[in-house]
């Protein structure tokens, strides 16, 4: 019975605690902001891991997913619920604002997660280095739009979440943005914690492993890419809408490939096929860019640096292909972990 239930009980008393702090005001508007970009990055890197990791395959687009669901989610907020020089009056109440807030979400995941269809299409018969290029020219496809679509504010940015974000603390004046941002973390962790321990999950893994094989033994390697692409890429559109609604302001430079790289050290710190890994690369990769901010660009100097350094001694990057649990074998006799 305890072990059925320890994980749950361990994310709800995380998170009360965390709600404490926040409601609270314990820790420092700073601290509060660091807490919810890193679990925002531990979405991006989850989820890109479900790609580079498990299938083996090299996407670098998931800035650009994450574009597609921060401007889709965040044009509807606004459209519906705040005040706007775009689109005028909202057309709803922004009480309601607190109730519709998380299908907001899921429609900008689910027009991201089509992007990645778009995508995952080529992806039948690139592999390598061609896929990397096709999701790059993915990238620079989906920014230039999103510049030249003045109704949303075009290379200015759009700006009117806070609007959306202060109605829903208005109804219950509860800490929103952290609720939804660490409910979003345990969800996407535990969807890719079940896929992967799936059937469709060892046919991405098979994909891996030999996708020619993969074939021969009846595995439908198409169906897998499409799957595994579509979730991938709609975790990214959930983390994209959920960090537009954070900071109040979004720009199309801010999910350029520079965010795409971002998302791939995490996944290569932490180690290929690791949800464990992408989990604390991406802890300890937010933690290493805040410890290095006052040093401004030369912190873009020391951190690739640092990397370099890793990659020669630990290519296979901190937990490898390993999980918690196997480091740990007796985690096992007190968490359930699938």
């Amino acid at each position: 019975m305890m072990r059925n239930y320890s994980l749950p009980l361990l994310i709800a008393a995380l998170f009360a605690l965390l709600m404490t702090l926040f409601a609270t005001h314990f820790l420092s508007g700073y601290m509060q902001q660091v807490i919810r970009y890193m679990c925002i990055n531990v979405m991006l890197a989850a989820s890109l891991n479900l790609v580079n990791g498990y299938m083996g395959e090299f996407s670098c687009g998931h800035g650009g997913f994450m574009a597609v669901g921060a401007y889709v989610s965040s044009v509807l907020s606004v459209l519906l619920f705040a005040e706007s020089k775009y689109f005028g009056a909202p057309l709803l109440s922004p009480s309601l604002a607190v109730y519709l807030f998380p299908a907001i979400l899921l429609i900008g995941a689910v027009c991201a997660a089509l992007a990645g269809l778009l995508v995952a299409i080529p992806s039948f018969r690139t592999r390598g280095d061609y896929l990397a290029i096709i999701t790059i020219a993915a990238i620079f496809i989906i920014i230039t739009l999103i510049v030249n679509l003045d109704f949303i504010g075009g290379p200015r940015g759009f700006m009117g979440m806070t609007q959306v974000v202060r109605a829903m603390e208005k109804e219950f004046n509860i800490p929103w943005m952290l609720l939804w941002i660490y409910s979003g973390m345990i969800l996407t962790l535990w969807l890719l914690r079940r896929f992967v321990d799936s059937t469709l999950g060892k046919g991405v893994m098979a994909v891996c492993q030999d996708e020619t094989a993969a074939e021969m033994m009846s595995v439908n390697t198409n169906r897998m890419k499409l799957v595994a692409f579509m979730i991938s890429s709609g975790l990214a559109g959930l983390a994209g809408g959920l960090f537009a609604h954070d900071y109040g302001y979004i720009n199309p430079n801010a999910f350029g490939i520079m965010k795409s790289t971002e998302c791939m050290v995490m996944v290569y710190l932490g180690g290929m096929g690791s949800l464990s890994g992408a989990v604390l690369a991406a802890v300890l990769f937010t933690l290493l860019l805040e410890s290095l901010r006052g040093l401004q660009i030369l912190k873009w100097v020391i951190v690739p640096f640092m990397l370099i350094i890793l990659m020669q001694f630990r290519p296979e990057g901190i937990m490898g292909n390993r999980e918690l649990s196997d480091l740990f074998p007796k985690l096992k006799r007190f968490y359930r972990f699938k």
